[in-house]
Order: structure tokens, then sequence, then C-alpha cells
């Protein structure tokens, strides 16, 4: 009899546990699944680095800039510039334009990334206005920086010899204080292979 007390509380015990750690993975599966992405590359996820390379090689690749707007976000949201042409190590620096046409103070934070997915891991971003939420007032209008380059290290992988062009999107979604999501945000940014090599 005490056998079995002993084996129905490791059973409940054993249960208990599976739930736990079945809510623990739903739980921490989105900001798994951030990481990941920032880490490797996956889905276009961009890098970022604090310095730029010392050696620009001689390849161009054009990088076309797309901009988008969650459906509740009352603003205009649009690149300065189309795309430019850059030779691979060679730090750029562009804009894009964001308006409020609301009679609301709105927060906006955003997502991004880049297209062919399999570019993220090389794409490294300096300076972007997508590190924080970007709070703009009633018909405030603003241009937001956006400083990046192509890690010369893209030259090492075979698999990419084909690229002659990258396209960096965003999408702006409302946010609000009691929403913040800080792996929206880039802060925590995998720094890019060039950017580890210089800080080892």
């Amino acid at each position: 009899m005490a056998d079995l007390q002993t084996r129905k509380k490791v059973t409940v015990a054993a249960l208990i546990g599976m739930l736990g750690v079945m809510v623990g993975l739903t739980v921490f599966a989105v900001p798994l699944y951030t990481y990941f992405c920032r880490v490797t590359g996956y889905g276009g996820t961009t890098q970022s680095a604090a310095l730029a390379p010392k050696v620009v090689i001689d390849r161009d690749i054009t990088v076309r800039f797309n901009a988008d707007i969650g459906h509740d976000l009352r603003w205009r949201f649009q690149p300065a510039q189309r795309s430019i042409t850059i030779p691979v190590g060679e730090t750029a620096q562009i804009s894009y334009i964001a308006e409020n046409l609301s009679d609301q103070t709105l927060v906006g934070s955003a997502v991004f990334n880049v297209t062919p997915f399999k570019v993220g891991p090389y794409f490294s971003k300096i300076a972007c206005f997508c590190f924080d939420e970007q709070t703009l007032a009633p018909g405030e209008k603003v241009e937001m920086p956006v400083t990046f380059f192509i890690d010369p290290s893209i030259m090492d992988n075979v698999n990419l010899d084909d690229i002659r062009s990258i396209t960096l999107s965003y999408v702006f979604f409302k946010r609000s204080k009691s929403n913040s999501d800080p792996l929206v945000q880039s802060e925590s940014e995998p720094k890019s292979p060039l950017a580890a090599q210089q800080g080892s």
C-alpha cells in the first residue's frame, strides 16, 4: 500500500513537472526564437556593430529600402530615398521619414529584416532608429537615420556570391508604455562577425 502511494506521488510530481516545463516553453518560446534569429541572422535578422570595417571591397551591392505601417498606427512612413549602391565594407547613412497624421501623441516601435534572408548575418547597423521606441506629437514629422554596412566577411561565403541587391524593410507598429516589449528593440542585437573580431 505504501509503495502504491509512493508511485502515485511520483506520478503526480512528474505530471506537475511536465506541466511546468510546457508552461515555461510557452512563455519563453517567442523570446528564445527572437534570440535565435538575432544570433544566426535567421529570417533576415540584421546584426549590430560598434565600429565600421577597415576594409572596403571592390564589389558593389544595391540596397533597397522598404517601409510599412501597422493598420492601427496613423503615421506616414517612408524612406527618403529608394535605394543606394555601395561597395562591401563601406559605411552608408540613409534616412527614413515618419509623420504623425493623428491629433494624438503616438508611440511606434519598428521591426525589421533584410531579404534575401541569408544576408542577415552580414548586414550590420551601427546606428538605427529601431533601437528605441519613437514618440511623435500630433503633426510631428521626423527624419530618422540608419547607418549600416555590409560586412566584408560576406566574401568568404560562396553561397552569397550571387547577391547583387538587398532589401532593408521596416514595419512600424503602434505601442504603448504598458505593452512595450524590449525584445522588439535591438539593443541586444548580436555583434556582426566583424565587430566580434574587433572586440576580441
